[in-house]
């Protein structure tokens, strides 16, 4: 089993992902902060893979999505944590025991401070996995994606996927990212 947790600041598109991931309306979707209000599991046995992808997953007989609520206010970079300390420590706890991490910037708004800051912990402290999407790049323009690509190498020292979930850019590459960690899950 396969456990991939979704994080990210609020309005990310955690859900929309995790819709997407699944084929199919599992999360709830608002254009509004905090719809999810802690942690969402799923199992399924295979991710939807698209019609012109040979399925990459190979040996993974079952995956469970975790989708968390948003973690972070965008709006707020100093003390912008939504969530009370108990229900961030147990968001946190499901996040540390997941195999692989995807972690969600929303271009109209860039990299938030405090997901910065867990991305590092749960990068260097867990040795966690991590796949880093900007996601909406349908909402903005391609230069503002490149200057976020461009944060995140240095910031976060990863290359990220531009990502939407409109036109689904990017998806058949977050898929590969996906099963390449899997293979090493365990």
């Amino acid at each position: 089993m396969i456990k991939v947790a979704i994080i990210g600041a609020e309005n990310a598109g955690k859900s929309t992902l995790m819709n997407a991931l699944i084929g199919g309306k599992i999360s709830e979707v608002e254009n509004l902060p905090g719809t999810t209000k802690g942690v969402i599991r799923r199992r399924f046995g295979t991710l939807k893979i698209p019609k012109s992808m040979k399925n990459p997953l190979g040996g993974a007989d079952e995956f469970v999505l975790i989708d968390t609520a948003g973690l972070f206010d965008p709006q707020r970079e100093l003390r912008g944590k939504v969530l009370s300390e108990d229900k961030f420590r147990r968001i946190l706890d499901e996040i540390t025991s997941a195999d692989v991490i995807i972690h969600m910037v929303d271009a109209t708004v860039g990299l938030h401070r405090g997901m910065e800051k867990l991305h590092h912990m749960l990068k260097f402290r867990y040795g966690k996995p991590i796949i880093v999407v900007i996601n909406k790049i349908d909402l903005v323009p391609q230069e503002r994606v490149e200057e976020i690509r461009k944060i995140i190498k240095k910031r976060l020292e990863q290359e990220a996927i531009p990502l939407s979930l409109v036109t689904y850019e990017g998806f058949n590459e977050l898929i590969e990212r996906l099963a390449y960690y899997a293979q090493y899950a365990d």
